[in-house]
């Protein structure tokens, strides 16, 4: 078993309301950035298709950015950990800003996809890093106030990331969907040196880089197998089998490595924490069931009830806002009494009647209907995604924090990729099914193995008969996805039981002493 490094000790500095504002503002410049960048671009791609050419790829130009960022994420927490966090922030920023650039700059979809893949390693560091930075100046029981500007800038790049892809492309040119984030990051870069301010650390431990290559590459292979089954290639081929069955494998190698090394990127011993396991399980399957599904509304929006890409960016506000909402009331009654334990609870429970009053939309749902399902689903993703994280970080040891931050959003993101793959795959299942049923024999719908491949729009310009067959083929297939979903939600509303109410800290950064300390025990009120 690896050795146990001491603890880390940290004072943080004391800071007003207003002075954690200001550090704050260099922390939601940076998450911007990498919010930003999940939703201004889907308005553009059809247009960057047209110009740079390779259809073919397209879906190379989102992957290559998710592998990259999901499987970063542990070693910037480690990293953190090990060596300070503001340095790695910055290094994060410098890096998403080479990569917005050379991606504005393209000149090909090979180029293109290359360069988000850079974008996607600065932004693996941008979320985990800001969070931990968070956990570092602001005390677990107070940092439910502070909750709702982080959720703000999510909200935010939520609404205003489709309206500005649309205006780049309709008023100046794809590239500026990458080039806005040139003017946004130096102002982070230049807040973010000035106003932030914490100590520098010196560790003696080395970087477990064959650890971090080894959970990289086997995040790639699960990620590549799920997205391309039954897409690029049949689930029983051999290239989907072979890239699954590497995952596996190379995840059981990297499980011997951490057990073995002296300073592993991700400690196993934090999973005989309670409240660390039921966080990454929780945050596993929350994220399959929100992101997985989450995915698709838009599909439905445009597809379904025949609303453009902007507008059904409009139309899912009502989630936004319910998100939003709930986000700030769960973290300021968490900050007033230091319990959280019901609000993940909750959140499933919620998730599960969201998900299947989604399975019951179809093509006549009105409006109002259709917003209030939506903004179920907001309330309960409102209610998980900060309290897992604040859940994690409160019951492990200060020198680990990073760490947890980083798994938390590891298996978060994991989930999500996962889900997408896993519903797109019965999606297009379902279509396969309803769409001779439903579309005249013999007519062309622009949709070929189960998959869309002209846009909404095109699809409108069909014969009557054929687009009310797409519409009700689309309609049936969406719902069957919300509905395999109900019970994925369902465990997670299981697993969510099993958290301990651990009473939240009173100061930021205390470690307590011991060999287990906030690892294979829980942590206790400040002062004990």
């Amino acid at each position: 078993m690896a050795s146990q490094a001491p603890p880390l000790e940290f004072n943080p500095p004391t800071l007003s309301h207003r002075e954690i504002l200001i550090v704050f503002s260099s922390l939601m410049l940076g998450m911007l950035l990498a919010a930003l960048d999940q939703t201004i671009l889907a308005t553009a791609l059809p247009t960057i298709v047209g110009e740079l050419g390779g259809i073919e790829n397209l879906s190379w130009v989102i992957t290559a950015y998710l592998l990259t960022t999901t499987a970063s994420v542990p070693l910037y927490g480690k990293i953190g950990d090990m060596f300070g966090r503001k340095a790695p922030f910055q290094f994060s920023i410098v890096v998403f800003l080479i990569g917005s650039m050379l991606a504005g700059l393209s000149q090909n979809m090979t180029q293109l996809i290359i360069c988000r893949a850079i974008h996607g390693i600065g932004a693996g560091g941008l979320h985990t890093l800001a969070q931990a930075i968070m956990a570092d100046l602001v005390t677990p029981r107070e940092r439910g106030r502070y909750i709702g500007y982080f959720v703000i800038v999510f909200a935010g790049s939520s609404v205003a990331g489709p309206l500005l892809g649309g205006l780049f492309v309709d008023h100046l040119s794809w590239r500026w969907v990458f080039y806005i984030n040139v003017p946004l990051g130096t102002v982070a870069l230049f807040v973010t040196a000035r106003v932030l301010k914490l100590p520098k650390r010196h560790s003696t431990q080395s970087i477990d880089f064959v650890g971090a290559a080894l959970i990289m590459a086997a995040a790639s292979c699960i990620l590549l197998g799920t997205s391309w089954g039954g897409n690029v290639h049949a689930w029983g081929s051999a290239t989907i089998i072979g890239l699954l069955g590497a995952g596996f494998v190379l995840g059981v190698i990297f499980v011997f490595n951490e057990l073995k090394v002296t300073d592993p990127v991700v400690p196993l011993r934090l999973f005989r924490n309670q409240t660390f396991t039921v966080t990454s399980v929780v945050g596993l399957i929350a994220g399959m069931a929100m992101f997985g599904t989450i995915a698709f509304l838009p599909l439905y929006m445009q597809v379904v009830k025949g609303v453009s890409p902007t507008e059904s960016g409009l139309r899912m506000l009502p989630l936004i806002l319910c998100v939003l909402t709930m986000s700030i009331l769960s973290g300021r009654w968490i900050s007033k009494t230091g319990k959280y334990r019901h609000f993940p609870i909750m959140g499933t429970g919620v998730l599960v009647i969201a998900l299947f009053l989604l399975s019951r939309l179809d093509s006549t749902t009105s409006w109002p209907v259709i917003w209030l399902t939506i903004g179920c689903a907001g309330l309960g993703m409102g209610l998980i995604m900060q309290t897992i994280t604040l859940a994690a970080q409160n019951a492990v040891e200060y020198r680990y924090m990073g760490t947890a931050t980083a798994a938390t959003n590891f298996f978060r993101s994991m989930g999500g990729a996962l889900g997408v793959a896993i519903f797109g795959a019965i999606l297009s299942n379902r279509l396969n099914v309803y769409l001779p049923r439903f579309v005249p024999a013999g007519e062309s719908t622009g949709i070929e193995g189960g998959h869309l491949r002209v846009s909404p729009e095109r699809l409108a310009a069909l014969p009557e008969s054929v687009h009310n067959g797409v519409v009700q083929a689309f309609s049936n297939s969406l719902g069957e996805v919300f509905l395999w979903a109900v019970p994925v939600a369902l465990v997670g509303f299981m697993v969510s039981w099993l958290f301990k109410e651990v009473p939240l800290r009173e100061r930021p950064g205390l470690a307590r002493t011991g060999p287990l300390a906030g690892v294979g025990e829980e942590a206790s009120p400040a002062g004990s």
